[in-house]
């Protein structure tokens, strides 16, 4: 909770800017977002790692762990499902040119993913697995 005042203010920075952000910042933006969702969602280090792998073989926290991670960013609505006029938002203003285009063309893909409704955190985890299918290399979600 220490980290969310800091969270809004970033995002909000980051809403009102015209520059995109390097590497380093959108690097130190995820890894913000990790220490605070990994501990309310009570994910471990392990099935986080997992899925930057491609085994999404994971528990429920980890699910939810996914749902903290998009739903801070916005790009979950609260009908579970991609928020993707926002997400091309993000992207079109806010990530660094060798992110944008692929981070664009994995929305598009992923606009319906979430296909369990009724249940938050599978549904962030079916949006978060297509977007890391869609571009494994790619994939930056923290």
């Amino acid at each position: 909770m220490k980290y969310f005042p800091f969270l809004c203010s970033c995002l909000i920075f980051f809403e009102f800017t015209e520059a995109a952000m390097s590497e380093t910042q959108l690097k130190a933006a995820v890894k913000l977002v990790r220490n605070m969702c990994q501990p309310k969602s009570k994910a471990t280090t392990e099935d986080i790692e997992k899925m930057h792998q491609g085994d999404w073989n994971i528990d429920h926290t980890a699910m939810c762990y996914m749902h903290c991670a998009l739903n801070s960013n916005k790009l979950i609505t609260k009908d579970n499902v991609f928020n993707l006029d926002y997400a091309l938002i993000l992207a079109e203003k806010n990530l660094p040119t060798a992110l944008k285009d692929a981070s664009i063309e994995a929305a598009k893909l992923c606009k319906d993913a979430a296909k369990t409704l009724d249940d938050k955190c599978i549904a962030a985890y079916e949006i978060s697995k297509c977007l890391y299918e869609s571009n494994p290399e790619k994939y930056f979600l923290p």
